[in-house]
């Protein structure tokens, strides 16, 4: 048994059986319609949210996890390991300040490290996924630790949708803010650059915005893994992939499906694309 726990939270959007099978401890955020609270994937399912999201006038919020689910995981791991816990940027949430602080509130105690992934979704899950394979190859938390430092640099994600009004409304934009504006019907790609919200193009169908994520994913080299996202479009996240597929037949790609968190700041129109590689050209 691995002596190091891995711990993340649900803005990785790891499919529940690759956390299973990778022994990660998946946080939920919070996502609040109105005055009710639903933990991220857990309470509120991508197909329940999304329907909600159609179709409520109120709007959705969301939020950190709280300290107390943060020290309840790192406790039911205590006794056993010591934890590497995975979070999503901190330029985006604070959920990297409360998984640091909820180390003061653990009744048992063991050692933990928090690492700043400086990505979201599966790029950031990817870190995640490399730190449980080598905490199960026996690595010490040390070795841990440096292997997810060590794949924050290899990791990359664009996102394509139809708008970037819920990105603007969740007061998430950041640079993407140079994207908005236009007269035009455009597809809008962005990435993360630096742990913040980056544009990296407008296109003028969706079509060319998927043909964008295929050939940004076509640009790496030495691929390890790859994943394609989606809000509520499985057809055409199915139909990414299989192009994927031809193009890395020995790579694992997971699909996965956007979580409500990510959702509420990207709309139902969301599809994106994950890397685990080496860039090779700039995309």
């Amino acid at each position: 048994m691995p002596s190091v726990a891995i711990v993340t939270d649900s803005v990785a959007d790891l499919p529940p059986h690759v956390a299973e099978e990778f022994g990660i401890t998946v946080v939920p955020l919070v996502v609040r319609f109105g005055t009710n609270i639903y933990r991220d994937g857990l309470d509120l399912n991508p197909d329940q949210f999304y329907g909600k999201l159609k179709t409520s006038k109120i709007l959705p919020a969301t939020s950190v996890p709280s300290p107390a689910a943060f020290a309840d995981a790192y406790d039911k791991l205590a006794e056993q390991k010591e934890i590497a816990v995975i979070t999503l940027t901190s330029k985006l949430s604070a959920t990297y300040q409360v998984a640091l602080q909820s180390i003061g509130l653990m009744k048992k105690q063991c050692r933990v490290e928090v690492v700043d992934s400086q990505w979201a979704v599966m790029a950031q899950g990817f870190i995640a996924i490399s730190a449980a394979k080598a905490a199960q190859a026996g690595a010490s938390l040390d070795e841990v630790l440096d292997v997810a430092r060590h794949t924050i640099h290899r990791v990359d994600m664009r996102a394509a949708f139809d708008t970037l009004e819920y990105l603007e409304r969740g007061g998430r934009i950041g640079k993407a803010q140079a994207l908005l504006g236009s007269l035009l019907k455009v597809n809008p790609v962005i990435g993360i650059k630096d742990g913040e919200v980056h544009p990296y193009a407008r296109e003028r169908s969706r079509a060319k915005a998927i043909d964008h994520l295929y050939n940004f994913a076509a640009s790496f080299g030495n691929v390890e893994g790859l994943a394609v996202e989606y809000a509520t479009d499985f057809n055409e996240a199915d139909q990414l992939l299989q192009r994927l597929r031809s193009k890395y037949p020995e790579v694992p790609i997971y699909l996965s499906r956007a979580s409500p968190v990510i959702g509420t700041h990207t709309g139902p129109s969301l599809i994106l694309v994950s890397v685990f590689g080496n860039r090779q050209a700039a995309a």
